[in-house]
């Protein structure tokens, strides 16, 4: 449903998150590693969550990455955004650019329903909710199951 950067910055922070709740900040190779992505495309994916102000990144010994809490909690729905734009939330399921209640295209009703529960359930989903919900939470992220 999502692309591979969007599937693999969900996999990752949900990760460092569980880690940063043991009081640790896993680096690029451990995340890597851990949920089964290239190392360089984690690299990139996690420097962009930086950037984004998501993350947070200490070098060093003892550096790593933790989530950056001082934005509070981080919505589902933020990550896919900035990854992906939000036309999977807004747009038509069709593609089209002019769909709407007065030109509906031929998937336009039965999207809608879709689309709706897409958005409830990215808004009220977090990665530290999905880090604290199931103690196998961490058995699913790393493709243990």
């Amino acid at each position: 449903m999502f692309k591979k950067e969007t599937e693999y910055a969900l996999r990752g922070l949900v990760y460092i998150q569980i880690q940063n709740q043991n009081n640790r900040r896993p680096g690029i190779t451990e995340i890597a590693t851990e949920v089964e992505t290239p190392p360089h495309f984690m690299a990139k994916i996690l420097q962009r969550m930086v950037r984004l102000g998501f993350l947070a990144s200490v070098k060093g010994k003892n550096g790593g990455y933790t989530i950056n809490s001082e934005n509070g909690s981080l919505s589902l729905r933020q990550v896919i955004s900035a990854i992906e734009g939000s036309a999977l939330f807004e747009g038509c399921g069709f593609g089209l650019k002019h769909c709407d209640e007065n030109n509906p295209c031929p998937l336009h009703y039965s999207y809608a329903p879709i689309r709706d529960a897409i958005n409830k359930l990215v808004n009220q989903e977090t990665i530290q909710s999905l880090a604290g919900e199931d103690p196998n939470t961490l058995d699913f992220v790393l493709s243990r199951k």
